[in-house]
């Protein structure tokens, strides 16, 4: 049967749309065709590929990471929510009366909930913490907890892991060594996980200053963490709006050798805005202090000498140093090098984070850590030799004639612990007796004295009291343990121990030895021998020529 002539017309019209479709189609174009007309499309929109973004938002030195641009998480799209049929527009309207406005309980309650949800993506953004307690939400900003109440209460300062800042810098610092081929970066021995890094910035981060007792100069993998630590709180205060005018860091050297050591490793955070400038002698002082002139460094890596040279010459202010490291405390010169460092920390106003190596167990090095580290410190050590814990502490070991003596000579290294008032405030006294000692006798001679006595629960029967010196003050506590109280005792927070009897093993001299004295570098261990202990003499005798100590020859008579 012959078609009419409108079935004939209507094929050939649908035969020329569908191809007009192919021609506007982009599927059948090119690729780059198609690429333009999808970007044009979605310039259209208002919409943008991430890398497209980046053009309202270049990383600045504020942001150089870019985490405050509002980016939006294109794994996981939100469903379509389904379009109101006619019959839910119909139920809406009808209850439209019943819903509450906007002033209305209900009404506040939502438009807190979205602005719960703007305060998330904001904090998340600037990489700020957040805490989320039974529905009550609260930001930290510039160091404080905010709720969303408008009540604020102090926060702690620092986190828990390092920054990804601090990561970066390491990683910066790495990929140099790898290049240099002086790092080849075995598996577990990655510088982020460097098990010394991580204690040091954990007693960084809690404010005290540090005496390194491993017994060796800075490796690379410690300078690296040290500049990695300084950059990073460069960063977090300028982004506080503080402003440093000299150098952050001031690293002291013994040797030019060293110098160049620690700047080549400081090198590769120039990119991240870390200027590092090392003075040595082995340049004129001319051409260093036009360095110092036309660059403004961050770290400053500087023999003592040549520093103080420049200081007085006033090519360099130190005095707002806020970071002090001190590495060869063996150094050749030896007594010149460290005075020289003492002119170095006097130059420094305030009180700096300080970090010394000590490197050499001598006992002539002693008196020098203790005027750079004044107050609390933290140990830090990683080798646990005796000579490595029990650095920077004096084994006073005394030879007495008679029991009496014994007494009185404790009593006097009790008195002279007290005596300079600059360290006693960080001082506790302890004496470890024998069971079997007349602890009557002990404690009546310490009482005379004026101090207050603290005793241990195995010496229960005995009185302790609080005692007044003649100003009506509070003396100054004395504590009592026995000799198998030693274990469970916190040995750590005693900075001057008393062994008036010894009664002791020589493990547990040694564990009395390492634990003692942990939060400072004055601590001192009296031990009160006789004729009677003379089978303790030789231990002893290699106990201190092992920490380098000098050996009294009336020990060795022994």
């Amino acid at each position: 049967m012959a078609k009419g002539d409108d079935a004939v017309r209507r094929k050939k019209n649908k035969a020329q749309r569908k191809k007009l479709n192919r021609k506007s189609d982009s599927s059948t174009v090119s690729a780059r065709v198609a690429s333009i007309i999808a970007a044009k499309k979605r310039r259209k929109a208002g919409k943008r590929r991430i890398c497209q973004g980046m053009c309202f938002s270049l990383p600045t030195p504020d942001d150089p990471f870019n985490e405050r641009l509002d980016k939006k998480d294109i794994s996981r799209r939100e469903p379509q929510k389904p379009k109101p049929s006619k019959l839910d527009r119909k139920v809406s309207a009808k209850r439209k009366d019943s819903v509450a406005t906007k002033g209305s309980v209900l009404g506040h309650n939502v438009a807190l909930k979205d602005e719960q949800k703007k305060s998330v993506t904001l904090i998340n953004n600037m990489g700020k913490s957040r805490h989320i307690d039974s529905g009550k939400m609260e930001i930290q900003q510039d160091g404080k907890k905010v709720g969303l109440h408008g009540n604020q209460e102090q926060a702690c300062k620092s986190s828990d892991f390092p920054s990804k800042y601090l990561i970066l810098c390491l990683k910066a610092i790495e990929d140099t060594l790898y290049r240099d081929g002086t790092y080849n970066g075995e598996e577990g021995k990655r510088l982020f996980v460097n098990p010394w890094g991580i204690e040091f910035w954990k007693c960084y981060s809690a404010g005290k200053d540090i005496l390194e007792t491993s017994g060796s100069s800075s490796d690379f993998e410690q300078i690296a963490w040290i500049a990695s630590t300084a950059a990073d709180v460069i960063s977090r205060r300028e982004k506080e709006g503080h402003l440093f005018t000299g150098p952050f860091l001031l690293f002291i050297v013994p040797s030019k050798e060293k110098a160049l050591k620690v700047r080549s490793l400081c090198k590769p955070l120039k990119a991240q805005g870390i200027h590092t400038v090392s003075l040595h002698p082995g340049a004129s002082i001319d051409h260093q202090i036009n360095g110092l002139q036309s660059c403004e460094p961050e770290f400053l890596v500087s023999t003592p000498e040549r520093l103080l040279e420049l200081v007085s010459l006033k090519a360099t202010d130190i005095s707002g140093v806020s970071m002090l490291v001190i590495d060869g405390m063996e150094s050749a010169s030896g007594g010149c090098y460290l005075d020289t460092v003492k002119s170095v920390r006097q130059s420094i106003s305030g009180k700096p984070h300080t970090l010394v190596f000590f490197n050499s167990f001598n006992n002539a090095y002693v008196p020098a850590v203790q005027s750079l580290l004044t107050g609390l410190v933290y140990r830090l050590s990683l080798n646990d030799s005796v000579a490595s814990q029990s650095a920077g502490i004096i084994q006073s070991i005394h030879v007495c004639s008679s029991k009496e003596e014994r007494t009185m000579k404790g009593i006097q290294a009790l008195d002279n612990a007290y005596s300079n008032q600059i360290i006693a405030q960080h001082l506790k006294v302890l004496y470890v007796v024998g069971k079997d000692n007349n602890i009557q006798k002990l404690v009546s001679a310490v009482k005379f004295k004026g101090y207050s006595i603290s005793i241990s629960s195995y010496l229960n029967s005995m009185e302790s009291g609080n005692s007044l010196d003649c100003a009506g003050r509070m003396r100054s506590i004395v504590s009592i343990i026995g000799t198998e109280n030693i274990s469970c005792t916190d040995l750590g927070e005693y900075g001057v121990v008393i062994i008036p009897d010894f009664v002791l093993s020589i493990d547990d001299y040694l564990q009395i030895l390492t634990r003692m004295a942990r939060h400072t570098v004055n601590g001192v261990l009296h031990s009160f021998l006789t004729k009677d202990d003379s089978q303790h003499a030789g231990p002893l005798i290699e106990i201190l020529e092992q920490c380098g100590q000098e050996v009294a020859e009336e020990l060795r008579n022994l």
